[in-house]
């Protein structure tokens, strides 16, 4: 067949029309794939050619005013894999199954995904599982099987409380990924977690790293420091004394402070009950919502008589009360048209200064009407009530004060026993440490420095005062009144021995549903000592005790006593003792020996001591070997032993039985154990049992007879 020249013309434009037509079509896919997708098919690109892994920085430590570490991170273990380098995932979940108590089927589903280039397997695997399972990953990659290709063990870090609940509240904590979530660990999360690095990867189809490749690495920036003004040892004073509390009085809880008067700084802060740091109850979001707030700031009562320390102040500065002044209790007083009842039988004739003894409400309700609304406003606004103390802690409350322009006559004379007002415990104490510091308002801190990761000083607490409420002269007046309330009054049950401590109990009424309640109160008690230059202030409340008698004298005053002695003790303040001079005997050199040792030791110089750690073996002393001691004063002995910081190292729980109740407690608070007490005399029985592996923070039930 001759093709004549139509023709093939025709078929040579047809195959440019086609040839045309791919190329039309090829360009418009160049142009979708290079200029419209370009972007997105790079970036999916890179990612599949590319691994990026994160360098989590350590988060950086919570220590108190000593240096004793009260928060810090450990190492613990992410174990992730690869599906696409698993060469049979049955196989592998059968052998990390067992190992990370994960079940066979999620690993092998988790391992079945190719999609993914890597899976988290299980997080916060502490030191001893990852031991187990690096020895089996080297086992396998030893005999050639491969069973366990593609599974990876990388390094993260665990959040951990060497002191356990002390000081929760306080502290707070973090969540699994190191993010605060309550407390100081929360409020300071910007200075303690500091800035995530990364190291990025060229890797192959199946996810493994290519020789001679190129990588990028930025180093993690490590999370700075926090200095606390809290003491772990008069912290653990205040937790012990509010554990008994708890327990004695069967109360519903216990709040108690412990500050400096001088400068506003924290010393002790407890809310019991509490929990475990390193164990919290996460799986109860109520319990642990309602157990981590820390109510001596975020929670407001109603005082009662403790108050009467600001009515006192006040009318005493204003000149509207002598302390020698005559009153008459009747047991009773009217104001506009309604009866204010005494809290017990009437008290007859009386001074001012045993009005304050006696805790006699007529007469500081006839204190309130005499300062008038205007005029105890002015004084209360400058003690601080009704506002925030401007504390370095989350989430505080300001109190509650009626309106000055709806206050009423009543109003001020209830305001002037206690009644109708609310504060918050740190508001109180802050106001009564004003009354007898010479009269100054503190700002009240708890964080003394901030240091960043290289351990350079950004910020520092300092003592501030906001305002002067009341004159030197007034304060010096205070202090002996409040001496007199403790040697002679209602609050005799804080008197220490050998020094000289003032204070004032209270007895609040407790609302339920709108109503008063008739069985319910708060008792409380403040205190301070020495009496001539106060080192210490303390507050007390014990919520709805379920005893006979549920008065601040009796469910507070006396675990304000015990904190008070171990801690002036513990400070080295002498005790006062008119006519001789307390003996000084010199403190022995005691670090170094094992605990039983330096107890001998200590004993043996007239002292005594209280120590902090976990250990058998002191490490370091307060005061140093050659200082002078009052005998009888406090020794603190710092112990320690290497600890495994993932909280998952055992111990044998020592015997204790045939010991009397304060050697027990020695014995197995040197071991980093707590100690329920049931009965009295020397111990007969203990559970767990002695020789009994457990964690370093159990408790030991110990149950003690009679000999």
């Amino acid at each position: 067949m001759v093709l004549t020249g139509p023709v093939i013309r025709r078929r040579l434009a047809l195959l440019m029309a086609v040839f045309l037509a791919l190329f039309l079509a090829l360009s418009a896919r160049l142009f979708q794939l290079q200029i419209l997708e370009g972007q997105a098919l790079q970036t999916r690109a890179q990612s599949q050619w590319t691994s990026e892994s994160s360098i989590q920085p350590t988060r950086g430590q919570i220590r108190d005013r000593n240096g004793a570490v009260l928060a810090q991170s450990a190492t613990a273990y992410t174990l992730s894999v690869s599906p696409r380098q698993v060469k049979d995932a049955l196989a592998l979940a059968r052998l990390v199954s067992p190992i990370i108590d994960v079940p066979e089927e999620t690993i092998v589903e988790r391992a079945s995904d190719t999609s993914k280039g890597g899976v988290t397997l299980k997080r916060q695997l502490p030191r001893e599982v990852a031991q187990e399972l690096k020895a089996l990953m080297a086992r396998d990659k030893k005999s050639g099987a491969g069973a366990l290709g593609g599974l990876y063990l990388e390094e993260e870090s665990k959040r951990y409380y060497p002191m356990g609940e002390l000081a929760c509240q306080v502290l707070g904590l973090t969540t699994i990924d190191g993010v605060g979530q309550a407390g100081l660990e929360q409020a300071l999360d910007s200075y303690l977690s500091g800035k995530a690095g990364r190291v990025l990867e060229e890797i192959d189809g199946k996810g493994r790293e290519l020789d001679y490749s190129a990588s990028e690495y930025i180093p993690a920036v490590e999370g700075g420091s926090v200095t606390l003004t809290i003491d772990a040892s008069i912290q653990s004073f205040a937790e012990r004394a509010a554990r008994e509390a708890l327990r004695v009085n069967e109360a519903r809880a216990v709040r108690v402070l412990a500050m400096d008067p001088n400068t506003g700084e924290i010393l002790a802060m407890v809310n019991k009950p509490d929990y475990d740091l390193n164990d919290p109850p996460r799986g109860d979001v109520e319990t642990l919502t309602e157990r981590m707030r820390n109510r001596c700031v975020t929670d407001a009562y109603e005082p009662g008589s403790t108050f009467k320390i600001i009515t006192a102040s006040s009318a005493l500065d204003c000149g509207a009360v002598r302390v020698d002044e005559g009153f008459y209790c009747s047991g009773s007083v009217v104001v506009d048209g309604g009866r204010i009842r005494c809290w017990g039988d009437p008290h007859g004739a009386e001074t001012f200064a045993q009005a304050l003894q006696n805790s006699c409400n007529p007469v500081f309700v006839e204190m309130g009407l005499r300062l008038g609304v205007e005029r105890f406003y002015d004084y209360m606004e400058a003690f601080g009530l009704g506002r925030p103390t401007g504390v370095d802690l989350p989430g505080e409350a300001s109190g509650i004060l009626i309106s000055e322009a709806n206050c009423k006559r009543v109003d001020i004379a209830r305001i002037g026993f206690g009644q109708s007002v609310a504060v918050t415990p740190l508001q109180l104490l802050t106001a009564a440490c004003a009354a007898v510091n010479g009269g100054r308002l503190m700002t009240p801190y708890i964080v003394q420095t901030i240091a960043d990761g290289d351990g350079e000083i950004i910020a520092r607490g300092e003592p501030t005062v906001r305002a002067n409420p009341i004159s030197e002269a007034t304060s010096a007046t205070m202090r002996e009144l409040l001496e007199g309330v403790v040697r002679e009054g209602g609050g005799k049950n804080a008197q220490v021995p050998g020094y000289r401590v003032g204070g004032k109990t209270g007895t609040a009424q407790v609302y339920v549903d709108g109503v008063v309640s008739s069985d319910k109160h708060i008792g409380s008690f403040v205190g301070f000592a020495p009496i001539d230059d106060p080192k210490v202030a303390v507050l007390v409340i014990v919520e709805e005790a379920d005893v006979p008698v549920d008065f601040g004298s009796v469910t507070a005053a006396p675990y304000a006593k015990q904190i008070l002695e171990q801690t002036l003790m513990y400070l080295g303040v002498a005790p006062e003792i008119e006519g001789e001079e307390p003996r000084e005997v010199e403190v022995p050199q005691v670090t170094g020996l094992t605990l039983s040792e330096a107890e001998a030791a200590v004993k043996e110089a007239g002292l005594d001591f209280v120590f902090d750690g976990s250990g058998s073996t002191v490490t370091g002393q307060l005061p140093a070997a050659g200082a002078a001691m009052a005998e009888g004063s406090l020794m603190m002995l710092y112990v320690d032993r290497l600890t495994d910081l993932s909280g998952n190292a055992r111990m044998a729980v020592p015997d204790v039985t045939g010991l009397s109740v304060l050697e027990a407690n020695r014995l197995l608070r040197s071991y980093g154990l707590k100690m329920q007490i049931e009965g009295g005399g020397l111990a007969v029985s203990q559970d767990p049992a002695a020789g009994e592996q457990v964690f370093p923070t159990a408790s030991v039930t110990v149950r003690f007879e009679p000999p």
